[in-house]
């Protein structure tokens, strides 16, 4: 399972009512990047074979082949000095890179490559 911040669940609360839709933060990982997966979020539909969790009031969809590698993380939203964005706090990944959106695990090391 996946949790929200709270900082997290109200941004997104923002955003799902800019768009004006029932939509699900959709989270996914894709291999590449230079530590072998790769993040990525968007607001969209739930498909079949997701699972999906009602957190703090925001419907969180996540294929089945990806939950493996983020069960456990924590979605957080930050606004600082460096910027603001969402960041996944992974407690599966053993290895990560300065980018801070490529990882790997101790099981799996995706297929490194680049950053972009």
């Amino acid at each position: 399972m996946v949790t929200l911040t709270d900082s997290a669940a109200e941004k997104l609360r923002e955003m799902l009512d800019e768009e004006g839709t029932e939509n699900a933060l959709r989270i996914y990982i894709k291999p590449g990047g230079c530590s072998g997966f790769s993040y990525g979020m968007a607001l969209d539909e739930v498909h079949e074979g997701d699972e999906v969790y009602a957190i703090k009031g925001i419907k969180v969809a996540v294929d089945s082949e990806g939950l493996e590698l983020i069960d456990g993380s924590q979605i957080d939203f930050v606004d600082d000095l460096t910027g603001q964005g969402f960041r996944i706090l992974n407690p599966n990944a053993t290895m990560t890179c300065g980018c801070g959106s490529s990882f790997r695990t101790a099981t799996q090391a995706g297929q490194p490559g680049s950053c972009e």
